[in-house]
C-alpha cells in the first residue's frame, strides 16, 4: 500500500511538473514572439507600431538597439539628453546616430550604457549630456539590468536567454494579451522608431497628465533639487569613463544640460551652489588632462542664467506652452539643435548659451553666473518666489 502511494505521488509531482514546464514555455513564447515592450527588436514593424505614452523597460530594447544598429555617434545621459537631442537632425546625420539617454538614468546609469556601446561598437563620437543633482552612481533607471551590459562577443546570444528570462511575467502576458487583443494603447511611437528619440507626443501626453506646463512647474523644480549629487564618487568613476574612451580614440563632447534658471537658482536656495561650482572646477580640471593626453575631449556649460535658460514660465507671464521647455526640467528640440552646433562646431560661444569649461576661465564664467543669478532675482522676482516656495516645503519634508 505504501508502495502504491509513493508511486501516485511521484506520478503526481511528474504530471505536474511536465504541466507547469509547459505553461512556461508556451508564456514565454508567446510573450517572447510578441514583444510588448519591444525588447529584442530593432528595423522590424513591431519598432514602427503606436504604443502606450509611457515606455516600459527601454532600457532593454535601447541596450539591444546598439549591439545590432552600432552608432558612429552615440548620446548618453538621463531624461533630459533623451527628450532634447535630436537624432535625425544631428550634425552627424550623415552616420548613424542613436540616443541612449534613459529616463531617470544617473551617471552610474549612464556609464553603464556607454560602457556597454563601447564594448558592441565602438561609437566614434560620444555626446554626454550630464547634471548636479543626477551625478551620482545609485541607480536611477531601475530597469536596467546590469546583466544588459554586454561584456564579450557572444551578447546577442545571451540577450536571448535574457530576454526569454524576463518573457516569464505576469505583466509582460497581460500587456501581450491587450496587445493582441487591440487594446494596449495607441499613443505614440517608442523611442526606437526615432533612433532612442523620445516621441514628442509621448512628451506631451506625459505633460497632459501634469496638467500641462504650468502643472508641471513645482513638481519639476522639487525633483531636480532632490537628487543626492554631485559625489565625488560618481567623479572618479566618470573620469575613468572617460580615460577608457579616449584610450578608444572616441570624440568625446560632454554638456552640462540647460535645465531652466529656475532649477539652477533651486541648487542655490538650497545650499548646493558651492557644491555645484567646486564640480565644475573639477570637470574643468579633468577635461584638461585628458586633452593634454591627446584625448579628443571637451565640456561645455549650457546651464545657469542665459537667453535660453531664463524664459517666463507660465505662473510668471509666460505662455502655456513654452518655447524652450517642456518644463524646467526638459528642454525641447530647439534648445538640443543649437546644443549640437556647438559641440560639433566647436570654436567660442557665439553668446552666453554654451561656455566651454577649461581652468583658465572657469572662476571668470562661475563669476558672471554668480552676478547673472542675482539680476535673475531682481527680473524674475515671480519665478523667484517660486522657486524660494519650493525649497521651503522641501526643506520641511521629514
Amino acid at each position: 500500500m505504501a508502495t502504491h502511494s509513493r508511486m501516485q505521488w511521484r506520478r503526481y509531482v511528474t504530471v505536474f511538473g511536465a504541466a507547469s514546464l509547459t505553461v512556461l514555455a508556451v508564456v514565454a513564447s508567446l510573450n517572447y514572439q510578441v514583444d510588448p515592450y519591444l525588447l529584442h527588436q530593432w528595423d522590424t514593424a513591431q519598432v514602427q507600431q503606436l504604443r502606450p505614452g509611457r515606455e516600459k523597460l527601454s532600457a532593454w530594447g535601447k541596450t539591444y538597439a546598439l549591439a545590432r544598429l552600432r552608432p558612429a555617434v552615440l548620446y548618453a545621459g538621463n531624461s533630459r539628453t533623451e527628450l532634447g537631442l535630436p537624432t535625425a537632425t544631428a550634425p552627424w546625420a550623415a552616420r548613424p546616430v542613436f540616443n541612449g539617454a534613459l529616463s531617470g538614468a544617473s551617471l552610474g546609469d549612464a556609464l553603464a550604457m556607454v560602457a556597454h556601446a563601447a564594448a558592441v561598437g565602438p561609437p566614434a563620437v560620444v555626446v554626454w549630456g550630464i547634471d548636479a543633482p543626477s551625478f551620482t552612481l545609485e541607480v536611477g533607471n531601475t530597469d536596467f539590468d546590469r546583466a544588459l551590459v554586454a561584456t564579450d562577443r557572444w551578447y546577442l546570444w545571451r540577450r536571448k536567454l535574457i530576454d526569454t528570462k524576463r518573457a516569464i511575467s505576469t505583466d509582460m502576458t497581460l500587456d501581450s494579451i491587450r496587445l493582441l487583443r487591440g487594446t494596449f494603447g495607441a499613443v505614440c511611437h517608442s523611442s526606437l522608431a526615432l533612433y532612442g528619440q523620445r516621441d514628442d507626443v509621448c512628451v506631451r501626453d506625459r505633460i497632459d497628465d501634469w496638467g500641462g506646463t504650468r502643472g508641471a512647474v513645482l513638481p519639476r523644480v522639487r525633483e531636480f533639487i532632490r537628487g543626492a549629487g554631485p559625489t565625488a564618487a560618481a567623479l572618479t568613476a566618470f573620469d575613468q569613463g572617460i580615460g577608457e574612451l579616449c584610450r578608444a580614440r572616441v570624440q568625446v563632447r560632454v554638456y552640462i544640460n540647460p535645465t531652466h534658471a529656475m532649477t539652477l537658482d533651486a541648487l542655490y536656495w538650497r545650499g548646493k551652489w558651492p557644491a555645484m561650482e567646486r564640480w565644475q572646477r573639477e570637470l574643468a580640471d579633468l577635461f584638461e588632462r585628458h586633452r593634454t593626453s591627446g584625448c579628443d575631449a571637451a565640456i561645455v556649460d549650457f546651464s545657469g542664467f542665459n537667453r535660453i535658460t531664463t524664459e517666463p514660465v507660465p505662473q510668471a507671464g509666460g505662455r502655456e506652452s513654452m518655447t524652450y521647455y517642456w518644463e524646467p526640467s526638459h528642454y525641447r528640440v530647439e534648445v538640443g539643435q543649437q546644443v549640437l552646433a556647438r559641440l560639433a562646431g566647436g570654436g567660442a560661444a557665439a553668446d552666453d548659451f554654451g561656455v566651454d569649461l577649461v581652468p583658465q576661465t572657469v572662476a571668470l564664467h562661475q563669476a558672471r553666473q554668480r552676478g547673472a543669478r542675482d539680476r535673475y532675482h531682481l527680473e524674475h522676482a515671480r519665478e523667484t518666489a517660486l522657486v524660494r516656495q519650493v525649497v521651503e516645503q522641501v526643506a520641511a519634508e521629514p
